[in-house]
């Protein structure tokens, strides 16, 4: 998270209440006591910040410095992470969430009237009719006994769950995006919900895996009195679809209450199949559809073929009440450009790729960080459509039976935002616990310069039979 410091005007404002000595020798020795008590708080006090129910402590060191804290290493034993995961499913399904019940009752989050029956408009900010502003949000795993959560009634509230505090994170992050930066999307990054679990196989770990996410069902919402004036609403009963899973249900609302589209990253569950999967929830709560990661890696650390079938939706893209289209890879599909043209044919505006990528724990000298953007900088200029890629950070150790350090991964961060020609326009920062970076797109003028490249235009797809091939061999009828 970036949080920037503020100078201390305390010595400032206590220098010129007090009454100067008329010597010049008294004022400089007043101003010379007083520099140093600034600069040896500054220096070596350690600094507090809360932002939104986040507390971040870290040692100062200048005054206009970015925050940072020590790196946490993360550590976690699967049948422990998967109680508190299943503490985390009773909880949000039986008790309402503390983060929402804070916020204001009023819908219309900076001017964003969500409950418009026109569903053709677009629910742009004040004075931004032809732009978006897309955010990523880069996390570290963090214990849960050093993450105090905001906003109980008396102001505190420490939960101990670590899957509760993954969840609440998150969703302080989108609602930071939206308030602070005016976000209309906000990406999260891969498996959001814990620390990423396919360090290692283990059958206990299926059990976070999450059924209907997807799958509707009637709810009757009853909005109050000022939700309805604000908006401009006569009904105080409103009947819609709500998602049936308890998880993606909370986040369906807190989309639909900072009208802000939400990809959510999450281990699916469908009858004995297993996928990882992106739900796409636009604007309004509205479920769009679930997009299942098509290339499953799998080697040391990264052992994902134990969890998940390779995706059986194609791609897919997705049509928002924003009226930007939006194409979602997740981390290893990152690596195919088949799979970015692909949505780019389709009409993408905008490509997005959670991912959860850093260390190879087999050659921890290995660092493919700078090789990952760029891969995805050539997706983004080939196709001229902007890219996001939002990526863990910080040190996850897996722990065996005996609470000994198994194996770790350090995720690298780098999460990024390109251009239309791949160029890096915001990239996160290391050292953070949190960072949110935001870019604005005007969909309109990046359609129109994309169409007047001529790219998709002067395609020959006639010609690209041997993608279909596995070996480069085509058959002698499909030969040229």
């Amino acid at each position: 998270m970036m949080v920037h410091r503020t100078v201390n005007k305390q010595s400032t404002l206590f220098y010129n209440d007090v009454k100067s000595p008329k010597t010049r020798k008294g004022r400089y020795k007043w101003y010379h006591h007083l520099c140093f008590i600034y600069l040896f708080t500054t220096i070596t006090t350690t600094t507090t910040t809360i932002t939104r129910g986040i507390v971040v402590h870290a040692t100062s060191t200048t005054s206009t410095e970015i925050m940072k804290e020590e790196e946490v290493e993360y550590r976690y034993h699967p049948s422990q992470y998967v109680s508190s995961y299943q503490s985390l499913r009773e909880e949000v399904m039986t008790t309402a969430a503390a983060a929402l019940e804070q916020e204001p009752d009023d819908e219309c989050i900076n001017g964003r009237n969500r409950n418009n029956n026109n569903n053709n408009i677009h629910y742009y900010s004040k004075g931004r009719n032809n732009n978006i502003t897309v955010a990523a949000v880069q996390m570290q795993s963090l214990p849960s006994k050093t993450h105090a959560q905001g906003s109980g009634g008396d102001g505190s509230r420490t939960n101990n769950n670590d899957a509760m505090n993954f969840l609440y994170r998150a969703e302080q992050a989108v609602i930071q995006a939206v308030t602070e930066h005016n976000a209309t999307l906000v990406l999260l990054q891969e498996l959001f919900l814990g620390p990423y679990f396919c360090q290692s196989q283990n059958a206990e770990l299926f059990a976070l895996a999450e059924k209907d996410i997807a799958a509707l069902q009637e709810e009757k919402e009853k909005r109050n009195d000022n939700e309805n004036k604000a908006c401009g609403r006569d009904n105080t009963m409103v009947e819609h679809p709500s998602p049936k899973n308890p998880i993606i249900s909370r986040l369906s609302k807190l989309a639909r209450k900072y009208n802000v589209i939400l990809p959510i990253s999450i281990f699916e569950r469908k009858n004995n199949a297993y996928f990882n999967s992106v739900v796409m929830i636009d604007s309004d709560g509205s479920i769009l559809g679930t997009y299942r990661k098509s290339h499953i890696p799998d080697g040391t650390g990264y052992q994902e073929k134990f969890y998940f079938s390779p995706g059986d939706t194609g791609f897919k893209v997705f049509h928002t009440r924003m009226g930007v289209v939006v194409g979602v890879g997740i981390c290893w599909d990152q690596w195919f450009p088949e799979a970015a043209r692909s949505m780019a044919l389709m009409g993408a505006d905008l490509l997005l790729y959670p991912t959860a990528i850093g260390t190879e724990p087999q050659d921890p000298t290995l660092d493919s960080a700078d090789h990952w953007q760029r891969t995805m900088q050539g997706h983004a200029a080939a196709n001229m459509v902007p890219v996001v890629a939002s990526n863990r950070i910080g040190t996850e150790i897996l722990l065996d039976d005996n609470g000994e350090e198994k194996q770790r991964i350090r995720f690298y961060g780098r999460s990024f935002i390109t251009d239309e020609t791949g160029a890096i326009v915001k990239e996160a920062k290391d050292g953070t616990i949190m960072d949110i970076i935001t870019s604005e797109i005007d969909v309109e003028a990046n359609r129109a310069t994309r169409s007047a490249w001529g790219l998709f235009r002067d395609r020959r797809p006639e010609l690209y039979h041997v993608l279909k091939t596995k070996d480069g061999h085509l058959p002698m009828n499909n030969a040229s």
